[in-house]
């Protein structure tokens, strides 16, 4: 019956993956490409992320620097930019435009953490959940009669082992961000 527990640990697996990636989308005073992954540009009509319009480099530990591939593009792109809850003011010189990543404040930093604690205490609810709702569909195998009893135990251990091992990754992640967003 490791269909259920195999599908428990795939799902874990992608709330780890949901978490990485909300945890790249806080700003920590590095620049990152990621932080632009969802700023669309109204490009022609079309809503297009900036990443499809334009080279993005990090010259600097604080700066980003976005070359679009369409030079017209450049005043769309600042606009976007400029409307996003980036926070961030972009300078364009014709050819490129600049973003300067200032260090966050200590106030700052403390938020970041607090906002990072708030998104691995989802990813822990996400997985719990995903035990539950394991756990709920082996009692419903068992009274079926599709499993025994003592196969139930077994594939819950695995079930609450499986918990406990994402629950650990997850507490990790959370440690390495805030060593990130609290380093100057």
């Amino acid at each position: 019956m490791s269909e259920i527990t195999d599908q428990a640990k795939a799902q874990m697996e992608k709330s780890l993956e949901a978490l990485a990636n909300n945890f790249l989308k806080i700003r920590t005073g590095r620049a990152n490409a990621n932080t632009l992954a969802d700023i669309k540009v109204d490009y022609y009509g079309v809503e297009t992320p900036v990443t499809q319009l334009a080279g993005i480099k990090t010259p600097e530990a604080h700066l980003l620097v976005i070359e679009p591939w369409d030079k017209s593009s450049l005043s769309a792109i600042e606009k976007a930019i400029l409307n996003s809850d980036l926070g961030i003011t972009p300078n364009n010189d014709g050819n490129a435009i600049r973003l300067p990543f200032p260090s966050p404040t200590e106030e700052r930093r403390r938020e970041l953490v607090k906002e990072s604690s708030a998104l691995a205490e989802d990813a822990k609810v996400s997985v719990r959940n995903i035990r539950r709702d394991a756990n709920n569909k082996l009692d419903r195998a068992e009274k079926d009669g599709d499993i025994s009893e003592d196969i139930t135990h077994r594939e819950k251990d695995v079930v609450q082992k499986l918990t406990d091992t994402y629950v650990e990754k997850i507490d990790e992640m959370l440690k390495e961000k805030e060593a990130e967003v609290m380093e100057i």
